[in-house]
């Protein structure tokens, strides 16, 4: 019975094999030179052709407790291999759900963005309309009909972006350009959108236009090539320019401040006469003149004027009828001036540093 002294012993073996096997590498080596095609138990199987018929009986059941066996241990070890590599992994990874829940980032509008919101909001809450025009416009609408001569400085390519028109003459009042160029521009100014207006809506209009205007300008502290205005128009009977300041007046104060003082100097523009530049008193200095406001006391945040009425005959409106007034805001001047940007440049750079400041 040589035999079943050489299964005990493997028993043992096996037994020890198996429970010194202390992660599943070491265990699938111990199931393969036990079980495998060629493991010391199966070996034993394949040899019970050879033994004794009268043998063949008990070595045969005591071949098979041993299989069961091994494979029994094999199978527990495994799942306490598995229990304990989830211990550890929840070790280390271990929640303490007792702590608050970590708070996700939350993104908000760009600083332009909630300065053209609050601008809409506060003219929005007077009575105005919020609308749009597009932003390739032709020379037309950007220039002419805006009381622009021909050979004005604004409509050179220096100062211009000039589009290639595929289809000359195909637009709507195809004009002759002392230097050739086309009539298909981006717009250099929100003002286009005044004669949109005016030639689809009929008076009264109280609307504000918010959009971005391009001008081939180099960016630097004061200037960028693509920026943000907010165009304002009234037309109205017995439109005055009382009524232009009185509404100026209202929105400088609710941007800036109750206490602010405003002045309107004169200036030019081609599409309103009169026309002016507004100021507001200096926050940094109350008025009294410091290096902010280069030691003038006013700030100027934007142009206006009453509507030439050339402008109004272009766009067939009756100017012994109907009178109005214009405006202009630039987003980014308004941001600059009320957080103390030194720089314009900063609100185009996606500085997150800078962005989560407001």
């Amino acid at each position: 019975m040589g035999l079943i002294d050489d299964l005990d012993a493997l028993q043992a073996r096996a037994q020890e094999m198996i429970a010194t096997a202390t992660d599943a590498k070491k265990l699938e080596e111990a199931r393969v030179t036990l079980l495998g095609r060629k493991g010391e138990i199966t070996q034993i199987m394949h040899m019970m052709g050879k033994v004794a018929p009268e043998e063949r009986p008990v070595l045969g059941k005591r071949a098979n407790e041993l299989r069961r066996m091994a494979e029994s241990l094999i199978e527990h070890a495994a799942g306490d291999l598995k229990r304990q590599a989830m211990r550890e992994l929840m070790a280390t990874e271990s929640v303490d759900v007792t702590l608050p829940g970590a708070r996700p980032t939350i993104g908000h509008a760009h600083l332009i963005n909630q300065i053209k919101e609050e601008i809409e909001d506060v003219f929005c809450g007077i009575g105005y309309t919020v609308e749009s025009g597009p932003q390739v416009e032709t020379s037309y609408y950007n220039f002419t009909a805006l009381n622009a001569p021909m050979d004005h400085p604004s409509r050179s390519a220096r100062d211009t972006f000039y589009v290639v028109d595929n289809a000359p003459g195909s637009v709507a009042h195809p004009e002759q350009h002392a230097h050739g160029e086309s009539d298909v521009l981006l717009r250099t100014q929100t003002s286009g959108a005044q004669i949109h207006i005016m030639e689809h809506q009929k008076p009264p209009i109280y609307a504000i236009v918010p959009g971005t205007v391009y001008r081939p300008d180099t960016a630097d502290a004061c200037h960028l090539p693509q920026f943000n205005q907010v165009e304002g128009i009234v037309v109205d009977e017995g439109i005055t320019f009382g009524d232009l300041k009185g509404t100026l007046d209202y929105f400088a104060r609710a941007m800036f401040g109750e206490d602010r003082q405003t002045r309107y100097r004169p200036h030019f523009f081609p599409f309103t006469e009169p026309s002016c530049e507004l100021d507001v008193s200096c926050h940094v200095c109350g008025g009294k003149g410091c290096s902010f406001c280069k030691h003038s006391g006013w700030i100027e945040i934007l142009g206006c004027g009453m509507i030439d009425p050339n402008v109004l005959i272009n766009c067939g409106v009756d100017p012994d009828r109907y009178t109005g007034f214009a405006f202009g805001i630039g987003v980014e001047r308004v941001a600059a001036l009320r957080y103390d940007l030194p720089d314009l440049r900063t609100l185009m750079t996606g500085d997150m540093r800078f962005l989560e400041q407001f």
